[in-house]
């Protein structure tokens, strides 16, 4: 005899604003999107550093560390076993990775429109830089072929 499991589907989570992530994948969505960082690492309840910074790379990767030094955060999501959405009193969401007593807080100092809009920013003075480098070289050789002339 034979037993089959019903087809029943079970959705996937639908998380807003608070809840627990387990899913590796959707805990490295989440982070990839901060910028500038509060962030506040307690062992067992007790502070152990505070600080800010900003987030360069979030990685999944058992045989690498979470890293955090000099205003820098890199963050290893397989140094933690599940990140913790919540709230605080003014409606911000901020971020709890947790493992066995450590706790990794991260409360963002602006959000994922306004990190893409100073990408944004960002590249178009990029652009306008190169468009004036540019122009000053060709105006260089324009004044050198002129000057051959006379």
């Amino acid at each position: 005899m034979t037993h089959h499991l019903p087809n029943a589907k079970i959705p996937a989570p639908c998380i807003i604003n608070t809840g627990v992530v387990v899913n590796k994948l959707d805990m490295r969505r989440l982070l990839s999107d901060l910028g500038r960082v509060r962030y506040i690492y307690t062992y067992q309840g007790q502070l152990q550093s505070e600080g800010e910074g900003d987030v360069m790379e979030v990685f999944a990767n058992p045989q690498r560390s979470t890293l955090i030094a000099n205003h820098a955060l890199y963050l290893n999501i397989s140094s933690f076993d599940y990140l913790e959405l919540k709230q605080s009193k003014e409606k911000e969401t901020y971020f709890d990775l947790v493992q066995e007593g450590v706790c990794l807080r991260l409360i963002p100092l602006s959000t994922p429109f306004q990190e893409r809009q100073q990408r944004c920013l960002n590249i178009n003075d990029l652009e306008v830089m190169m468009e004036q480098v540019l122009s000053a070289r060709w105006d260089a050789e324009f004044d050198d072929d002129n000057s051959d002339l006379l």
